[in-house]
This record gives structure tokens, sequence and C-alpha cells, in this order.
């Protein structure tokens, strides 16, 4: 229970209260359907693959995702209590879309 009020500042931090937020919140979102390494992150983005690799350390540090292998083929995947609290993840990353879509109305 409190870590997953801790999850909730996080999410709260690094995906509606940061400038990579929405970057992020994307890598989460393509990590949720399948495991992926930095490169077919990127092409599946479309994002260069050193932002991919920055947002990736950020959300390691942060223990929203955790990795599998060494070097080159590092498998990414969310972070188990990411997995089980993904709820959320949904209702943070819903405001920074409704945030988006305003800001290309203006």
């Amino acid at each position: 229970m409190a870590y997953k009020m801790e999850l909730k500042y996080i999410l709260g931090w690094l995906i509606a209260g940061t400038r990579g937020g929405t970057t992020r919140a994307k890598i989460i979102k393509e990590l949720k359907k399948c495991p992926c390494n930095a490169n077919q992150l990127s092409k599946n983005l479309e994002l260069d693959y050193r932002t991919i690799k920055h947002h990736l350390h950020v959300m390691l540090k942060n223990k929203l995702i955790t990795v599998i292998g060494d070097g080159y083929g590092q498998a990414y995947f969310i972070h188990p209590v990411l997995e089980e609290n993904y709820i959320l993840f949904e209702q943070i990353s819903k405001r920074i879309w409704e945030k988006e879509k305003r800001k290309k109305k203006i």
C-alpha cells in the first residue's frame, strides 16, 4: 500500500510533471505490449536511440521498468509493481494526453 502511494507520486512527477513525460508514457505503453530492447523501442516509436536510452535510464533509476541481459541485447520490461498498479499509470497518462490535445488546438 505504501509503495502504491509512492508509485503514484513517481508517476505523477515522471509522466505528468516533467518535459519528457509523454515520451516516457509512450515507452511504458510499448513495453506493456511486449518487452523490447532500446533499438526496437527506437524503431517502434520512431524516436532517436539516445533519447530512448535516456528515458530508459530515468525509468530504471525510479523502478518503473526492469531489465534483463547485458549490452545490446538487454530487454526492458515494466516493473512488476507498475504492472500490478497499471491503472495508476493509465489515469496519469490520460491527463497528459488531454493536455497535449489542448496544446494542439491552440
